[in-house]
């Protein structure tokens, strides 16, 4: 199990250090923030598709240990069940969270902001402790 923490940990940091990493090279206008123009048209669609997989995710990921068929691989197969569903938990809140923090400062869009802002608030609710590893990975049928 300590081998799958040491893994998810790594999953559960890199969204954040590529988002800071972004965040330096556009403040630094490395790359020049707001310089990409898609459209206006297309901006609402990338806005529009943005909200509804950061709302959609949000949920997902957080009860995403209840859900029978995961809770039923975590009780026959803790370890690999663990280590999968682990790292498919922390990408529904990395992938956005950087999409997010990229799309913000090539629109110029508080939308784009305000929704990796939120993604970045709900990671450590699921921080992949030893102790909440093992927990949800031992879990018996209730």
């Amino acid at each position: 199990m300590d081998n799958v923490v040491k893994t998810l940990k790594v999953y559960f940091f890199a969204p954040i250090v590529i988002a800071l990493i972004l965040v330096v090279l556009y403040e630094t206008e490395v790359i020049m923030p707001g310089a990409v123009d898609f459209g206006s048209q297309n901006w609402f669609l990338i806005l529009t598709f943005m909200e509804l997989i950061t709302v959609a995710v949000i949920p997902l990921a957080l009860y995403l240990f209840k859900i029978k068929r995961v809770r039923k691989e975590l009780d026959e197969t803790p370890v690999p069940a663990m280590k999968r569903y682990g790292i498919m938990r922390l990408l529904l809140l990395g992938v956005p969270l950087v999409a997010n923090t990229d799309f913000y400062y090539m629109s110029m869009n508080t939308s784009f902001g305000y929704m990796a802002i939120i993604l970045l608030l709900v990671l450590p609710f699921v921080y992949p402790s030893k102790a909440r590893c093992e927990e949800e990975g031992g879990r018996t049928k209730e």
